[in-house]
Order: C-alpha cells, then structure tokens, then sequence
C-alpha cells in the first residue's frame, strides 16, 4: 500500500484528522493519536500490547515493536508497503477503535 492509500484509509475512519507532532505526520480521532507516519518505510499504529503480541507472532515480517518505552506500550511498526491491504486495514482500524470514544466504535468487521 502506498503512502498515500494509507493516509486515504487512515482519514475515511469516521472523524479522523490528520495533524502533526514533531515534523511527524499522525492522525488522530478526537485529539488522541492512532497513527503516525514518521517516514517513507513504515506507519507506526497504536495497539494494545496484547494486539502486539499477536500481529507480532502472525506476520513478524511486516511488523516490529517500537523501541523503548512506547513499544512495550504497543506502539507497533507497520511496513505498509509490503503488507497485503486487508492486513494493513485490519491494523490501522484497531488502532482507530483503540482510540475513538466508546460511542463511536462500531462492531468489528
């Protein structure tokens, strides 16, 4: 997927803006960040640490835990383009329901 599918995907979850930290791209759903873009080679999506775990032990070639501190938070790498797009979609909107008001989340897909 390309950058720019990506941050179509990112921005068409419902209230989903993008803004910026640092000079880094993110996006976010009411004030709080589900998604950065920090570079060309990879977006990194906020899971829980359980989430991690199993996208690490499912596809350890398309993602990586974030060094540190954020990472063992579940900051997770996303290498988006070499993902399939279900996979990729499939993490950037669990990243969105781990952010949005628990009003807004709708059942999984």
């Amino acid at each position: 997927m390309t950058d720019e599918d990506l941050i179509a995907f990112a921005l068409s979850l419902p209230e989903a803006t993008e803004s910026s930290h640092f000079g880094i791209r993110d996006f976010r759903i009411g004030g709080k960040i589900f998604m950065t873009l920090p570079g060309p080679d990879f977006c990194v999506v906020k899971l829980t640490p359980d989430q991690q775990q199993m996208a690490l032990t499912i596809m350890p070639q398309h993602v990586d835990a974030v060094p540190g501190g954020w990472g063992l938070k579940g900051s997770t790498r996303l290498f988006h383009h070499a993902a399939d797009h279900e996979t990729i979609k499939t993490l950037v909107r669990r990243a969105w329901r781990n952010v949005a008001p628990k009003s807004m989340i709708l059942p999984e897909d």
